[in-house]
């Protein structure tokens, strides 16, 4: 039965001054993050342009670009498509004037102090979520202000049924909020300094839990929202398909946020959340298909305005790089792809492919689109915009298969043997230094991509220039629904078939996630789950095409926003729950001595050097069980190596070797000199095969560590349960000095002048400190007492 409708005409003013305050950021901040990535890309190739500043290193700045562009540049181009199509979806200005320009400012302050601090390296060294403590706080308050504002415009609404876009965009800023809060969990030392509440293993699979589903839900999610408004209009035409959008949707939602662990395929996590992660990425080859074919097909009949009209090309490119991206990421998580992908410049370009193609040929195209409606003009030269087209989509193709060539070559190099058994490019230098033209013609592609931006903001301007800010105000029909007897509530619409059948189907699950019956039985159940929840809601449809249960939902946020909350929710309660409830146990050699001891002092400050320099932005420290890199590296890693790392430094990037067992190949004296200068002196030439294109750090030879926290550090990360005794934090600025003391003595005894209080002395004891721990004996382990 449906309900009766009474309708009234009401007057409404959107807010679109903070839609232009969210593009005109988006397009300045965009410009600032390009520019450092072009620049970190030139010091790849010519290492003395951070011309030895702490601030300019490669290290440094990797994680300012990569902020600049996913917060800045697409979070600002998000929250503008968001304000300005909520607003028109749902009939009514957002719900409160104040909360917007909160939302705006309080974001802007954000990436000004990821601006400030990044370069003085001051981060938690987590990708995507490097902000210290403070930042972390400021970023979830104006979060909430957001969605505070979100959900209150949805309350208000003048319109009953929620559009496919505004579904994108609740279970954006549902998930993000959960997905920060957990991976940020931290106690800080300093004003300045936290350690996160994960260690190891767990801090690796929780980062990329966080990790994957922030490319999830803060570059696909909403940018796939705004698809879902800005085509059509640009188009002129409606949505191909509205129940492929409902698939679509749900299957996206519920698959992606179980894939994190393919970032970690083939290292010292267990092997079931590795094949965990691999099944839900094939999986999402589905959905993310179906979504951009909904897009490239509501085209149909319109694919002649493609040729004269740059916004539609920028849709258009922009949606087929989304499926490029969606089809690589599910080959890449394949084992046997990523043994050959993984830590090489492949998924640089796979990285970039979606960043630059999707995020910002979406984020031009709804600029242009934007612009001269906010202005009230038309846009000032369209064959600006066509050139700022060609220029850009060359620099993308140069940048992405540059990085295609050269990492697919270094994943041959390092795994590259002779007849004998050795290896083929023993010199790392020399595999890294091969790609040299590659590193060049990415630069030129940045490079590229960056000039086409630069046209975009002055064409932009000039629009904005030629016009002047438009407040559109509008009547809207409102219809006024009056309950009917035995129209479903909320409460039996979260009662339904669908939504038991689902629950079942993740119950059922459960019962054969936790033995070890494998993960395939798994699999299936889960598959079964998902396809009952779609059967369920498509045997709900009548031969007209309406889908009666969905229709209900779409009229109720509450409802639609709890179910999108549990199925993200229970992809990572399954993914996190198992690596956070278990037991840690300390390995035991067969005399019975602990395999790993916790730091000391002095190694932890050295710990922390390292991550503030961004040396886990190059190296990795995960030895994978293949011949190859046993021969380079030595073991493979083992996964209680870093219990106590809190960060895990594993690493993404191979830019440099790893480092896991650096500390049994060299000296410290060795570590000394190479600090110094990487090549020795010698005047760096590009495609120098032996030469090295690390940046040179004499700031650590002057620059002294500060001993008074180095208690504090001990006391917190004791908190945190590595097992210190209260003697060893009581004892830890005494410990330091004789730690320290013994390090310079033995560099002073080969000539290597330092303080023993200096930075390069507590970084050195680290270096030498990795790949140190003993051998455990079969299945000799003792309980961890957290210090008792």
């Amino acid at each position: 039965m449906h309900a009766a409708t009474v309708t009234e005409t009401r007057r409404v003013v959107y807010d679109d001054a903070t839609v232009r305050g969210f593009v005109w950021f988006s397009v300045v901040w965009g410009a600032v993050g390009l520019l450092v990535g072009l620049v970190i890309a030139l010091q790849l190739s010519f290492p003395a342009l951070s011309f030895d500043t702490s601030w300019l290193t490669f290290g440094r700045l990797r994680p300012l670009h990569t902020n600049a562009v996913i917060f800045a540049l697409v979070g600002n181009m998000m929250f503008a498509g968001v304000y300005y199509s909520s607003q028109r979806l749902l009939k009514v200005r957002m719900a409160s004037d104040l909360l917007s320009k909160v939302h705006l400012w309080g974001w802007q302050l954000i990436i000004l102090g990821a601006a400030i601090t990044l370069p003085l390296g001051i981060t938690q060294s987590k990708e995507y979520a490097e902000l210290e403590w403070f930042l972390d706080i400021l970023v979830a308050l104006v979060w909430v202000a957001f969605a505070v504002n979100f959900f209150w415009t949805l309350a208000v609404r003048n319109e009953k049924n929620l559009y496919v876009s505004i579904w994108f965009y609740i279970s954006t800023v549902l998930t993000i909020a959960v997905l920060y809060i957990v991976n940020n969990l931290s106690l800080p030392v300093t004003g300045l300094k936290s350690y996160g509440v994960f260690a190891g293993a767990q801090d690796a699979l929780t980062q990329w839990w966080y990790g994957h589903n922030a490319v999830a839900f803060f570059l696909t999610t909403p940018i796939l929202g705004i698809m879902y408004y800005f085509l059509p209009k640009a188009a002129d035409r409606p949505v191909f398909s509205y129940r492929l959008s409902i698939v679509h949707f749900w299957a996206l939602v519920f698959l992606y946020i179980w894939a994190g662990p393919h970032h970690l395929l083939n290292t010292a996590l267990p092997d079931w959340a590795q094949s965990l992660g691999m099944l839900f990425s094939l999986m999402l080859w589905a959905p993310s298909w179906g979504g951009m074919l909904n897009g490239l097909l509501t085209l149909r009949g319109a694919w002649d305005k493609v040729r004269t009209d740059p916004v539609l090309k920028f849709f258009v490119a922009g949606v087929t790089f989304y499926g490029m991206a969606t089809f690589e990421g599910p080959l890449l998580s394949i084992k046997a792809v990523s043994a050959l992908g993984h830590y090489t410049d492949w998924i640089i370009g796979h990285v970039h492919s979606g960043a630059l193609g999707w995020n910002g040929f979406m984020a031009a195209g709804m600029f242009y689109w934007l612009v001269p409606k906010l202005f009230g003009t038309k846009l000032h030269s369209q064959k600006m915009a066509d050139l700022h087209f060609w220029i850009g989509m060359v620099g993308i193709l140069l940048y992405v298969a540059s990085m295609w060539v050269s990492g697919v070559s270094q994943g041959l190099m390092w795994r590259a043997e002779t007849a004998d058994g050795g290896l083929q490019y023993p010199d790392w230098n020399a595999v890294i230094n091969s790609q040299q033209l590659m590193y060049l013609a990415r630069s030129v592609g940045g490079g590229l991509y960056l000039v086409g931006w630069i046209m975009m903001a002055w064409n932009l301007v000039a629009t904005a220039m030629s016009g002047r800010a438009v407040t559109v105000e509008t009547e809207v029909t409102v219809e006024k629904a009056v309950p009917q007897p035995g129209e479903p509530t909320t409460t039996s619409i979260l009662g339904s078939k669908p939504v038991v059948i689902s629950l079942l189907g993740m119950i059922a699950a459960t019962m054969f996630a936790m033995p070890s019956i494998g993960l395939a039985v798994l699999g299936f159940v889960l598959l079964a789950a998902v396809f009952a929840f779609a059967g369920s809601m498509l045997f709900h449809s009548t031969h007209q095409g309406r889908h009666t249960w969905h229709e209900a939902i779409e009229s109720r946020p509450l409802a639609f926003s709890v179910l999108t909350l549990l199925a993200v929710l229970v992809g990572g309660i399954y993914e996190l729950l198992p690596g956070l409830v278990a037991d840690k146990a300390v390995p035991l050699t067969a005399n019975g001595e602990v395999c790993v001891q916790p730091y000391t002092a002095l190694e932890i400050a050295g710990r922390d050097i390292y991550v503030r320099e961004g040396c886990y932005v190059c190296h990795s420290q995960m030895i994978r069980p293949f011949r190859s890199e046993q021969i380079r590296y030595g073991a493979p890693s083992r996964i209680e190596e870093s219990m106590y790392d809190h960060p895990f430094q594993w690493g993404s990037k191979r830019t440099g070797p790893d480092l896991a067992r650096v500390g049994t190949k060299y000296d410290e004296a060795w570590h000394f000199d190479h600090m110094w200068d990487p090549r020795y002196g010698a005047e760096y030439s590009i495609g120098n095969a032996g030469q090295s294109i690390m940046p040179r750090y004499p700031w650590l030879f002057d620059a002294k560590v500060d001993t008074a926290v180095v208690a504090d550090k001990l006391r917190v990360l004791k908190k945190l349960g590595v097992p210190y005794t209260d003697e060893q934090v009581a004892k830890a600025t005494a410990d330091y000095r004789t730690q320290a003391d013994a390090v310079a003595g033995r560099l002073a005894a080969k000539g290597k002048k330092s303080e023993p209080d200096s930075e390069i002395v507590a970084l050195i004891a680290y270096l030498m400190r990795l790949g140190k721990n003993l051998e455990p004996a079969q299945g000799k382990t003792a309980s961890l007492q957290g210090g008792k």
